[in-house]
């Protein structure tokens, strides 16, 4: 199970993230986001990682050309995930890529399984989605539950990373009813926007850690 923190604004909440045992930090690009960065603090806080922590740039929709060439000019970030309104098919590109989508209804879920297709057929699959809760005209950050149940059967064929209303008291109920690959949290372990609580942090992933341990015993029972 991977945890991703995201919303890092400083090197302080970066490093505690990655000491609680945190497998990603999340740095927003997106200027009406309070969690926006700089390139220069992203830098910053990238040089601060540790050894084996992956730091994920959060882009909203930007042209994906764009989004690649502003990646490749900072030169620091290995996996770009990607908001916004229309997805485009990935070119080939020397990153990760993981586009996000927010879901409310089967409707949706359908859009994101049509995507997932058009991608296979032009031998494009992205490494991994996001699916997050959906609240018009907001992208990610904002408290707003996925509807678990309904992904609880859904099976994408790549992995699937869980975000969108996520807390240290509801992550182990999301993870037993979706059973994702990961989960991506911001608001869920925050004083304020952009600043982490260390206590939430450490609770999230303890408990994150101690669903997945439980799936895994389940399973092998």
């Amino acid at each position: 199970m991977r945890i991703k923190i995201c919303g890092i604004t400083n090197v302080e909440d970066a490093l505690q993230a990655a000491s609680l045992g945190a497998d990603a930090i999340g740095l927003n690009f997106y200027p009406r986001s309070p969690r926006c960065v700089s390139e220069e603090t992203a830098a910053q806080i990238v040089r601060c990682l540790p050894p084996f922590i992956e730091p994920v740039g959060l882009f909203v929709n930007e042209p994906l050309a764009e989004v690649v060439e502003r990646v490749r000019r900072m030169g620091f970030l290995p996996t770009i995930q990607w908001h916004g309104d229309k997805h485009e098919i990935p070119a080939a590109m020397p990153y990760h890529f993981i586009p996000a989508f927010q879901v409310q209804d089967a409707a949706r879920l359908a859009v994101v399984t049509d995507y997932l297709q058009r991608c296979r057929q032009g031998g494009r699959p992205p490494e991994a989605i996001v699916i997050d809760g959906h609240i018009a005209g907001e992208f990610g950050g904002t408290g707003q539950a996925a509807p678990w149940p309904l992904l609880a059967d859904f099976q994408p064929g790549v992995p699937l990373i869980l975000a969108g209303g996520l807390t240290p008291e509801n992550v182990a109920e999301a993870i037993r009813i979706v059973r994702p690959y990961g989960v991506d949290v911001a608001s869920g372990v925050e004083v304020t926007p952009g600043r982490k609580d260390s206590e939430k942090m450490r609770r999230f992933v303890e408990n994150t850690r101690e669903a997945a341990r439980r799936i895994a015993s389940s399973s092998c029972s």
